[in-house]
């Protein structure tokens, strides 16, 4: 226990059900004589808390554990805020399907507990950096632990776009966009475009076409440190976007340059000893059990 001094606690902001989640957290953490520090967006709902505070990107030089509640969208902000620290966290779901955040809430003091007491698995994942360029100029930059997105935004039209893979060219393409993401990703948006599921080891990256003009286009599944390149066309009669996790975007415009690679540092995300993925697999998209069961 005593590795876990400083706990941060992240929550998704306008439910009231992870409001009394934290609530009944502080009070447990507390009586085993560990210091909290909540993030300033929750701590703002919750008057009178009486905790320490601080912003979310300096919450992983402060803590040596953090404990998102909320949904898996919760801990994609805080994973781009908290992996360069190298910090560990854990996810209690209070959102919908819950892939990262795996903890139910019946069960928090009983898996909190086991965390605190050495028991529980590390598994890390890596993250995507983008940039933006224009005219060979830097115009914008994000991470994703899910998936980076190019997509026509707010308008119908199909996108025009070049892919190179490690300088390679691979091919230009006419759709509604395309889909680069991580394992982790690889069982959301991705999956629903027609992508593989990846098991979270895999150090790889896919790319799935969104509705492409051409059948013949597949999802290709490359290796994880490559280093991929899109290239609007200057023929392109729209300004399409590009997002980070559905929750970062960037207006484009026709010439424009997107870089994506794995980034440096990786997501130190902590699981209940029981922690299976294709359990996860079963619960959470319906796959069948065994003969008897």
């Amino acid at each position: 226990m005593d590795h876990f001094r400083n706990v941060g606690l992240i929550g998704r902001l306008g439910s009231k059900a992870v409001i009394d989640t934290l609530k009944t957290l502080i009070r447990f953490l507390h009586d085993r004589d560990i210091h909290t520090i909540l993030d300033e967006s929750i701590a703002e709902l919750m008057p009178g808390h009486g905790q320490q505070v601080c912003r979310q990107k300096s919450m992983g030089e402060m803590c040596d554990l953090v404990i998102v509640v909320g949904g898996d969208g919760s801990l994609l902000g805080a994973a781009r805020s908290l992996a360069k620290n190298h910090v560990p966290v854990l996810g209690v779901n209070r959102g919908n399907l819950g892939f990262l955040t795996d903890i139910a809430p019946h069960e928090i003091e009983t898996r909190v507990a086991e965390v605190l007491e050495g028991k529980y698995m590390v598994e890390t994942r890596f993250l995507l950096d983008l940039t933006v360029r224009r005219g060979g100029e830097p115009l914008g930059e994000g991470t994703a632990l899910n998936d980076c997105v190019l997509h026509p935004g707010k308008a119908t039209r199909m996108i025009q776009f070049e892919l190179y893979i490690e300088g390679q060219f691979v091919y230009k393409q006419k759709s509604d966009g395309l889909i680069v993401s991580t394992p982790t990703g690889s069982t959301a948006y991705a999956l629903s475009g027609g992508g593989p599921i990846m098991h979270p080891k895999l150090d790889a990256i896919v790319l799935v076409p969104m509705f492409p003009h051409t059948l013949t286009s597949r999802p290709i599944v490359v290796d994880g440190n490559s280093e991929l390149k899109l290239v609007i066309s200057e023929d392109n009669k729209t300004y399409p976007t590009v997002s980070c996790d559905g929750q970062i975007d960037f207006s484009l415009a026709p010439g424009d340059v997107i870089t994506i690679h794995k980034k440096p540092h990786k997501l130190k995300l902590l699981h209940p000893l029981d922690y299976d993925f294709y359990s996860t697999c079963r619960e959470k998209l319906g796959w069948g059990t065994k003969l008897g069961e």
